[in-house]
């Protein structure tokens, strides 16, 4: 295999990785912002529907920093798909993604 096939591998399993890692800090900054949020609203001077909307925003939020997360994870599994073809599923070069993964979520029961 050609030095710069392997280069622009390692060049993407690294910048895949990143914008996994970025994702999952968002959402992890979102939950520790929705706690601080319920619980700056649980002070007895403070309506008990303050910020309400805010918080059903950052809901929102939260519901598309996981579908992004889902997506990256679905480029993943093409881009190792691609990594298995192209370099023929060197030792250390899969990465293996389940398909409850990267299914599209159930519908939510009412």
């Amino acid at each position: 295999m050609p030095a710069t096939i392997r280069e622009d591998a390692l060049a993407i399993r690294k910048l895949i990785r990143e914008a996994e890692a970025v994702t999952d800090e968002a959402m992890i900054a979102c939950a520790r912002l929705k706690q601080a949020m319920v619980r700056a609203r649980q002070n007895p001077e403070v309506g008990v529907d303050a910020g309400q909307r805010a918080l059903m925003r950052l809901s929102q939020a939260e519901t598309q920093a996981l579908s992004l997360s889902t997506s990256l994870l679905r480029v993943h599994d093409e881009l190792s798909k691609i990594g298995r073809e192209t370099m023929g599923g060197e030792e250390g070069s899969d990465t293996i993604i389940s398909a409850s993964a990267i299914a599209d979520p159930e519908p939510a029961i009412a």
